[in-house]
């Protein structure tokens, strides 16, 4: 079988992935609802006030939002967050570019941009900064940086106003564009209901829009979007867009190869689609044999097929080969798929192969998960978990794999207006990542970028940043630094 992973370190062998339950630090939080929650159940995770230790925001749905501040050694303190209703998920970026992370809220419902102050408190500004909103469902998000304010693209569900739904009434899309006052509206169309969003530099080294979609509930014709970002339209076969329907709900992005190019894993109910990026800017599927179709539970406790939610990639044990997390759980009570659908944790070799480890690693609960995040929680340089779930307590565990590799974290930092450097690329060791704003299933995090080194002691890096500037250092593993251009 093809080699896929091109790691420029050896292939030390480590002790396999362990994690420690402190889902209680967060008292029992859940993502609840009707029909209008069956989607959505986000997390975001930032550091709200700028002490170094990532935050915790969950949606509620029909329950108020929540938001802790992490308080260090694995130990939450509840905030007076504002009483948010009908929220689907958020993703932070600092929108003013002060320095202090903003909050986008999504909601069934008007969404909501909260100005961050620096102390996890923060003021509804949606008003003030001329953000136009609609009485929506909004489920996806991402945002990249043109001039001095972000561009932003909302994702919405289905029109649960249109009589005739919710089948066939898809809703449309909407990307907004700061202007000297405000922000102005481009409508996209059609909607083939919108559950992940991502900007990101695709196959071809070009910035553009990713759209995966719900399509086939409630638009037979409907299929995955990429918008050009450059000439403002959706590609088409013409483009070398070749036409993609899947059931998607969550997108996730990561050079696995270590051509340059990140692969793209598309969520479902069924097949977890992993796309390989190609050196002419097409895609084509993974081979079956690459491990992470997850199509069916893997406890084999429930044959019928997986309904996949967030995605998301990162070094479980510091080898210096990404795995790869997936959030799985039923929509609700649908008897043609699995009910106890088990999450996945893949773990990547060295032939770049993925392996099942969740059931070892102690986090293959079978709750109706939906968005989720890998993060440093504790600083020790191993990624910890949390996960959000549908009608069942948030769960939030805690990487204690032992001897796990080295590992190095990067805060890149900018002079505004795009302080947190949204759109850099990175390498470190060969291996690299964008920093982007989006994907996942309705969550979004802002912070370092977490590398495994494996046996390395030092981390050769290069950062170019989004204007341009190309920046390399050598810098020594197992520390959190802060770079600037």
């Amino acid at each position: 079988m093809r080699r896929f992973a091109l790691c420029l370190l050896a292939s030390p062998s480590f002790a396999a992935p362990l994690f420690e339950d402190h889902s209680a630090a967060l008292g029992g939080h859940s993502y609840t609802g009707g029909w209008e929650h069956f989607v959505g159940g986000g997390v975001s995770v930032f550091d709200c006030n700028n002490d170094g230790r990532p935050d915790v925001f969950a949606a509620g749905g029909e329950s108020p939002a929540a938001l802790w501040q992490n308080d260090g050694d694995f130990q939450f303190t509840a905030t007076n967050f504002p009483k948010n209703l009908a929220t689907t998920g958020a993703y932070p970026l600092d929108i003013d570019g002060d320095g202090n992370l903003d909050l986008f809220v999504m909601r069934v419902g008007p969404n909501q941009v909260l100005q961050g102050h620096g102390d996890c408190t923060f003021t509804d500004v949606t008003e003030d900064w001329g953000i136009p909103t609609h009485d929506q469902w909004t489920t996806s998000f991402t945002a990249w940086w043109e001039g001095d304010r972000p561009t932003m693209a909302i994702g919405n569900y289905v029109d649960r106003l249109d009589p005739e739904g919710p089948f066939g009434t898809c809703d449309s899309n909407s990307i907004l564009a700061p202007q000297a006052q405000g922000y102005t509206e481009t409508v996209l169309e059609p909607g083939f209901c919108a559950l992940s969003m991502l900007a990101a530099y695709d196959a071809t080294e070009t910035l553009r829009l990713r759209i995966s979609n719900d399509r086939h509930y409630y638009i037979k014709a409907g299929q995955e979007q990429m918008w050009d970002i450059a000439t403002k339209r959706f590609l088409t076969p013409e483009d070398g867009w070749t036409k993609l329907m899947v059931w998607g709900m969550g997108i996730a992005s990561r050079d696995i190869t270590g051509d340059g190019r990140d692969e793209i894993v598309l969520t479902s109910m069924g097949d977890q689609l992993m796309q390989l990026a190609q050196k002419d800017g097409s895609y084509t599927a993974a081979p079956f044999a690459i491990g992470t179709y997850a199509h069916r539970p893997h406890t084999g406790e429930d044959g019928r097929p997986s309904t996949g939610w967030h995605a998301q990639f990162g070094d479980i044990d510091n080898d210096g080969r990404d795995d790869l997390f997936l959030a799985k759980g039923n929509v609700d009570q649908m008897p043609g798929m699995a009910m106890a659908d088990p999450n996945n944790l893949l773990m990547q070799n060295a032939d770049g192969t993925f392996t099942e480890a969740a059931s070892e690693a102690g986090i293959a609960t079978t709750e109706r998960s939906r968005g989720a995040a890998l993060a440093d929680f504790d600083g020790d340089g191993r990624l910890d978990l949390l996960v959000s779930n549908r009608r069942a307590p948030i769960e939030l565990y805690r990487n204690v794999t032992p001897d796990a590799g080295h590992w190095i974290a990067l805060d890149l930092r900018m002079d505004g207006p795009n302080t947190q450097a949204v759109g850099a690329r990175v390498t470190v060791n060969g291996q690299a990542q964008q920093l982007t704003v989006g994907g996942g299933h309705a969550s979004g995090q802002a912070g370092p970028l977490h590398f495994g080194l494996g046996d390395a002691a030092q981390a050769q890096v290069r950062v170019t940043w989004p204007d341009g500037r190309v920046s390399e250092v050598v810098l020594p593993a197992d520390t959190r630094q802060v770079l600037r251009p």
